[in-house]
């Protein structure tokens, strides 16, 4: 977190790049450096909320916030139309969090313990939930690959928008089940946090919490506004920058912390990072910006076909590496390899 906050001088360095009219692609740079530790700043605002929330709230409000950063670079983009980015930025968010930060996690953890374990059950009812809900942002998808686009009509997008309200539903349900009905499941031991306390007041924490939002969303529009001039000068295409880019910058902190806790030989907290924010990308952020779009340019949930291969093949070894509640070292590069590969590729589209 030391080196996050040495990055935060990047935050007025670009405010003055914005009022000296710096290109859009160094803006874009300076938005990047910026917003990682803003992420982290929000990451570290929340834990401390959770001191006093409780740590279920905490785990909750930490997911949320989490993925804030990229509900709200989705949001500029949506604005400016850039619907391939947006669902690019969906797309890669959910691999990146099952590859590179699972994988990561699994090979940081490994390399320092021989098998970590984790919550079998858990694990079980999250990779299932985020099974469905891929093959929910799948089937719309696949619906106009192999429908002929003559017979498509303005009735598709009423299709994106049942879907969207039932991941809504089915998020609120999964929430319902995992802080009511089947709340032992994700029961947290009492000791677990004896030798932490809180480090700022509550007031503090919130204050922080919403100022970082803010800038957040001040540098979200100066990336935003610099993606297509940096693809053009760089040659990168926009689904590179969308599913590679912009989750890796958003999530940078959350991705951090959860190889922090896989050293610290608790892999529950990597895991739940890992697929808890996936699932949320998918059940929650996706379906609010296409409620969004509404007041712009209505956005479909249609993914290209690479799209779709690449989230169906994270999904399957994500149910693979989790069920048998354990892992090691070389899981963890079995999935960073697969990352590498779909990476690569779209670099190269």
């Amino acid at each position: 977190m030391k080196l996050l906050k040495y990055m935060l001088i990047f935050v007025p360095i670009s405010f003055i790049g914005y009022f000296l009219n710096f290109s859009p692609t160094i803006m874009f740079i300076l938005a990047c450096l910026s917003i990682i530790p803003l992420a982290g700043l929000m990451g570290e605002g929340t834990e401390e909320i959770s001191f006093y929330a409780g740590p279920k709230i905490g785990g909750f409000l930490n997911g949320t916030f989490g993925n804030a950063t990229e509900l709200i670079i989705s949001f500029f983009a949506l604005k400016q139309g850039l619907f391939e980015v947006v669902k690019s930025s969906i797309a890669g968010a959910v691999i990146g969090n099952i590859l590179l930060v699972l994988g990561a996690s699994m090979l940081a953890g490994g390399l320092k313990y021989k098998t970590q374990k984790f919550n079998e059950k858990v694990s079980d009812v999250s990779s299932s939930m985020l099974l469905f809900a891929v093959l929910g942002l799948c089937i719309p998808a696949l619906f106009t690959h192999t429908v002929d686009p003559s017979l498509l009509n303005t009735r598709y997008e009423g299709l994106s928008l049942f879907v969207a309200v039932i991941m809504i539903i089915i998020y609120a349900l999964s929430l319902l089940f995992s802080f009511s009905t089947h709340k032992h499941l994700y029961a947290i031991s009492p000791t677990e946090d004896l030798n932490h306390q809180a480090k700022w007041s509550l007031p503090k924490a919130l204050l922080i919490l919403l100022l970082s939002t803010v800038v957040i969303a001040i540098e979200s529009e100066f990336l935003v506004s610099g993606i297509e001039p940096i693809t053009e000068s760089l040659g990168w295409s926009e689904f590179f920058v969308g599913i590679i880019l912009i989750p890796i910058i958003g999530n940078a902190a959350e991705h951090s912390t959860a190889i922090t806790m896989a050293l610290k030989n608790k892999m529950d907290v990597a895991l739940e990072i890992a697929i808890g924010s996936s699932l949320q990308i998918i059940l929650f952020v996706a379906p609010i910006l296409i409620f969004l779009s509404l007041f712009f340019t209505p956005m479909s949930i249609v993914f290209n076909e690479f799209e779709l291969v690449a989230l169906l093949a994270a999904i399957i070894i994500a149910n693979k590496v989790a069920h048998d509640g354990e892992s090691n070292w070389l899981e963890g590069v079995q999935l960073l390899s697969v990352y590498l590969i779909i990476a690569a590729s779209f670099f190269i589209l």
